[in-house]
């Protein structure tokens, strides 16, 4: 009974996690806030979402085939967890060598880009 409800807390907050990412993907007003949000709500979401399934799967089918389900599920949410931030760095950096200008109040750049070198 204990193991469910924790597998239900950990997937309730996945849930709330891209619920959250949803929101801040739809109300942020340019390209590089939108990817901060989807980012990291979707990796703590589906890493989250993936923990408590595995635990459920496991406490409910505790046998070999369940087990195997279960490190399935980790090994799918370790991989996301780890691919998931580094792609969303890499299109942030495409855009910004793109020159893909992030959005500000009075339209000023916030950094130059490329960088002067100094002598």
């Amino acid at each position: 009974m204990v193991i469910t409800v924790i597998a239900v807390i950990f997937m309730v907050a996945g849930l709330f996690f891209f619920t959250v990412a949803t929101i801040g993907f739809l109300r942020f007003p340019d390209f590089y806030c939108r990817m901060h949000a989807t980012g990291k709500g979707d990796t703590l979401g589906t890493a989250l979402l993936l923990s408590g399934l595995a635990l459920h799967n496991l406490y409910h089918d505790f046998y070999w085939l369940g087990f195997v389900q279960s490190a399935k599920l980790i090994f799918i949410a370790v991989f996301w967890f780890l691919a998931n931030p580094t792609a969303t760095h890499a299109l942030l950096r495409a855009a910004f060598e793109s020159d893909f200008t992030p959005w500000t109040k009075d339209e000023r750049a916030i950094i130059e880009w490329p960088p002067k070198m100094e002598e």
